[in-house]
């Protein structure tokens, strides 16, 4: 029986992008073309099949314990990135202000969609939706070169809008103007989500 729905939502990429170097900035420098691998984008920064463990993990690793890298890849929607750039004041958010690796456009509350949830292209590519992406303060540096004074306000403004992390279960090319259906775990929400969040 399948473990995953496909559903009518579907989304249009509208930019992808990749971080060569994470020591020497957290902007990330426009593609026309992403090839994934198993290990997300070879030059990408944050690529990988492992990765050492951050602060997001804390409770679970020691940092710096290698793990599996489910965060390969971040991906953010055009509309909640309208919606970070009225609320910081700035006319438009470039995505390489935040290291983005994918902007899409076309899919309501983004960054809500259930972990676990694949986006799938037309060629088969298919990438894997870990969690949330917390938002920091780590583009507030980039964001005022480019922007100035406009980088402290980036974490408040992205709070629910900071879109997912995730990672590639099947590799293959994703273009600009590719459209990608979402797919959906077949499961009804956890009815102890709540108290066990309040814990």
């Amino acid at each position: 029986m399948p473990a995953l729905k496909p559903t009518s939502f579907s989304a249009k990429i509208t930019w992808l992008g990749h971080v060569l170097d994470r020591d020497a900035s957290l902007a990330s420098e426009p593609l026309e073309q992403m090839d994934l691998t198993w290990a997300g984008v070879a030059t990408e920064s944050h690529g990988g099949e492992t990765r050492p463990s951050c602060t997001r993990v804390r409770s679970q690793h020691p940092k710096g314990t290698e793990i599996a890298n489910v965060r390969q890849l971040t991906i953010l929607s055009a509309e909640e990135l309208a919606e970070i750039a009225a609320e910081m004041g700035v006319d438009a958010f470039n995505p390489a202000w935040a290291g983005i690796s994918i902007v899409i456009e076309g899919i309501p509350d983004f960054t809500h969609v259930p972990p676990s949830s694949r986006l799938q292209a037309e060629s088969g590519a298919t990438i894997v939706i870990d969690m949330e992406n917390r938002p920091c303060h780590l583009p507030a540096k980039v964001i005022e070169e480019e922007a100035p004074g406009k980088g402290r306000a980036f974490k408040a403004a992205a709070l629910n809008r900071r879109g997912v992390t995730a990672w590639v279960e099947r590799p293959g090319a994703l273009k600009v103007g590719d459209t990608l259906r979402l797919h959906i775990p077949d499961q009804p929400v956890w009815q102890h989500l709540d108290a066990a969040r309040a814990e």
